[in-house]
């Protein structure tokens, strides 16, 4: 298959990012299939990007925000989802580097191997982007966490992001899985889990409830049955609230006594 066509900035940074970012042993491939697949995981900052990028096994796109990839909607949206729980005695400093960043974020997110993700009008383009990949043999990489907590390993999952195994099966008449990822960037590891099939026959709001709910729990076995190692949250938090991957009733027990 031809490779995207990307830029000499853009192959430059990405041998940097390559260099000083964790460099990640594969675990669990054998979980993926030959063909494609939707690949569901926890985000860690900037670490699940990043490392979906450099390390997902054979050819992928991983969806992406929209709005990073939008000129006149970058500063807005980075302001707003990286850096608006700062103290606001430093906004004024993160409202100046959310318009510094512009340039750098529309060379990474169009040259990267990206689907964008709006949540207006536009999402359709998203979905019918995503199927055309997956036709081509193609994996699709999301990391669906939102802010609603569920357990010391991950926050709650968008459904949504379910409704893409029906568009697929109703254009090609194949069904495909969802493989659980876990990473854990303090152990340098990217770990996949068993698939969850889609079942076409159900309703799509059982399917969804069903499938994430499963991808949610295989994540989170996956954490606890890993040496102990602090994991990295969903939203950007001091680095005092992290938690471990210990079980939930284990560490909040830990943390009373504490």
């Amino acid at each position: 298959m031809e490779r995207k066509k990307t830029t000499v900035t853009y192959r430059v940074i990405r041998w940097l990012v390559w260099l000083f970012s964790p460099k990640y042993t594969l675990c669990g491939t054998e979980n993926l299939p030959d063909g494609p697949c939707v690949i569901a995981g926890n985000h860690c900052h900037m670490y699940g990007p990043i490392a979906s990028e450099l390390y997902t096994p054979g050819p992928h796109d991983t969806w992406c925000t929209g709005e990073m990839m939008q000129r006149e909607e970058v500063a807005d949206y980075a302001f707003q989802d990286f850096w608006s729980r700062k103290p606001a005695s430093v906004h004024w400093f993160y409202r100046i580097l959310s318009h510094l960043i512009v340039p750098l974020s529309i060379c990474l997110f169009t040259n990267a191997d990206t689907i964008a993700v709006y949540r207006d009008s536009r999402i359709m383009t998203t979905f019918r982007n995503s199927v055309e990949s997956l036709s081509r043999g193609r994996r699709v990489v999301i990391f669906p966490e939102h802010y609603v907590p569920r357990n010391n390993i991950i926050w709650d999952f968008q459904d949504r992001f379910i409704d893409l195994a029906r568009l697929y099966w109703k254009k090609t008449g194949n069904a495909i899985s969802f493989i659980p990822m876990y990473l854990a960037p303090k152990r340098k590891e990217m770990h996949f889990g068993k698939p969850v099939p889609f079942l076409p026959d159900n309703p799509p709001e059982i399917e969804r409830e069903r499938i994430c709910g499963l991808l949610m729990d295989r994540i989170t076995e996956i954490a606890v049955s890993l040496p102990e190692h602090t994991v990295i949250p969903y939203p950007n938090m001091p680095k005092s609230e992290y938690h471990k991957n210990i079980p939930l009733e284990v560490y909040s027990v830990e943390k009373t006594v504490g």
